[in-house]
């Protein structure tokens, strides 16, 4: 099996949460699927939530969300550092500041990295490695806003074998696999990451979604886990249908 494999980073990124307080607006610490499924389709050039008379699901969610997905954080087993930062946001509403000027405060992701890996195995995704091979992009992808342009390197068609380790380097749901966290240095990250898109709200569908070196406890990994030889990752590719199975 193939798939299209790049490594996608900036200097920061901003993927907004929808918990805010009067003071400051968080960001969730790993790029999510639906913000992916967003950037692949600005490379692409497919129109976004701004569309103007839209009914339904944006354009780029529509052609994408079956893309099979899986996305590894580098270093692997690490969390991106935060930072708070802050600016000024000058409107033409009232605010509390005498001159108009909003104080703005956001939490940044700072230095972050991943590997993507997509698998070649329909009309979209092989469109889409044409475009990505070629340096070829429509719009400019961002990692969340227009404040964090991405950066997208090393991308190459790989070749993908199936695995027998009982180990997930990629971004899971909780749900579908049990993991063994006994052990020394153990890593765990979990967060409710956006998966999917309600239709006409366009509201957030969260997940549990886990980051972890613990061991996978399943007599059945060769029917989900992928291995990249090079790398020697083992990963999990996930569309809008949930975990892929082969």
């Amino acid at each position: 099996m193939q798939a299209l494999k790049f490594r996608l980073g900036g200097n920061t990124a901003f993927f907004k949460k929808p918990d805010v307080n009067s003071e400051i607006y968080f960001t969730y610490s790993q790029i999510h699927r639906v913000a992916l499924l967003g950037l692949l389709g600005a490379i692409i050039g497919y129109k976004g939530y701004s569309e103007k008379n839209r009914k339904g699901y944006p354009e780029f969610y529509i052609k994408l969300k079956k893309l099979k997905i899986a996305i590894v954080p580098l270093p692997n087993n690490d969390m991106f550092d935060k930072k708070v930062q802050t600016f000024n946001n000058s409107t033409g509403c009232a605010s509390n500041e005498a001159s108009g000027t909003i104080i703005v405060k956001q939490v940044w992701l700072e230095n972050p990295s991943w590997n993507i890996y997509i698998l070649l195995d329909n009309k979209e995704s092989y469109n889409l490695s044409e475009y990505m091979l070629k340096n070829k992009s429509v719009f400019i992808p961002y990692l969340g806003s227009n404040d964090h342009v991405a950066d997208i390197d090393m991308v190459e068609v790989i070749e993908i074998y199936k695995s027998d380790k009982n180990k997930i380097d990629s971004i899971f749901l909780k749900d579908d696999l049990d993991i063994d966290y006994n052990g020394i240095d153990i890593f765990k990250y979990e967060e409710n990451l956006p998966f999917a898109l309600e239709e006409n709200t366009d509201r957030h569908i969260r997940k549990k979604s886990i980051i972890t070196n613990g061991t996978v406890i399943d007599n059945h990994v060769k029917n989900y886990l992928f291995l990249d030889k090079h790398s020697m990752y083992n990963i999990a590719f996930y569309s809008e249908e949930g975990l892929y199975e082969y």
